[in-house]
């Protein structure tokens, strides 16, 4: 088994993170996936999260293959509510949460008028706040009219976050909550890793949106404000990029 310590000052990060692990297995027996895989959860208190060993190897085309039909698979049920029902932690950050039937109002009150609201820097946060409160019935609207319905999403999907032994792909450390798939997806272009076959297993299964392109400017920016509040600078231009898209929505 693999002992994971509480290294974020959260005393309840392990806690979030063991039930995100859970859910995401859960709608995995659901629909009948086997070969994207969650690691096993034996013990969790504020100070450990002991789980299944992953003795990981270099991914292949067919292990991207089987992640992204198997992400795909995940995303295509559908969910109740938008959002998830207590907060928890994106990496080092919080993640506040709250359920709601509109994808659009979630995105923008829990997650980018929230990390707007972390920027120390009084200029850069006044200046994005006012983007994000001009826009932001324009951009509710949108985002409700391009989502379908809600998924469960891993909700930090970056190529750290997903490890490959022989028998295919895992994922680890989420960051769940309810909402429109391509945010998932999103994330994985953030910072590469993905091969093409990842892509074409996922559109094989669930074809991303016409509207993707724009989508994936959007959702990244609530990574790229994360990052910037996190680790600073050099994640600033993302920031920018993202507010551009936003503000001609």
């Amino acid at each position: 088994m693999f002992v994971k310590t509480n290294t974020t000052g959260f005393a309840d990060a392990l806690t979030c993170e063991a039930e995100g692990l859970e859910s995401l297995r859960e709608v995995l027996v659901q629909v009948g996936v086997e070969h994207l895989r969650i690691p096993q959860v034996a013990e969790v208190d504020q100070y450990k999260l002991v789980m299944t060993q992953i003795v990981s190897v270099a991914p292949d085309e067919r292990g991207q293959a089987l992640l992204g039909e198997g992400l795909a698979r995940l995303h295509q049920q559908e969910r109740e509510h938008y959002g998830w029902g207590r907060d928890n932690y994106i990496g080092l950050s919080p993640q506040p949460n709250g359920l709601t039937e509109s994808w659009g109002q979630f995105f923008v009150d829990y997650r980018l008028r929230y990390q707007v609201s972390r920027i120390a820097d009084p200029v850069i946060r006044e200046r994005f706040q006012r983007v994000v409160d001009q826009s932001s019935a324009a951009l509710t609207r949108w985002l409700d009219s391009h989502c379908k319905h809600p998924s469960l999403l891993h909700g930090d999907l970056w190529r750290g976050n997903v490890l490959f032994d022989h028998d295919g792909p895992w994922l680890i450390d989420p960051a769940v909550y309810q909402g429109d798939r391509e945010a998932d997806i999103a994330m994985t272009e953030m910072f590469g890793g993905f091969g093409a076959a990842f892509y074409r297993a996922y559109d094989s299964v669930y074809p991303r949106s016409e509207v993707y392109t724009t989508k994936r400017e959007i959702y990244n920016l609530y990574h790229y404000l994360n990052h910037y509040n996190l680790f600073g600078a050099g994640y600033l231009g993302g920031c920018e990029r993202g507010m551009k898209v936003v503000a001609r929505i």
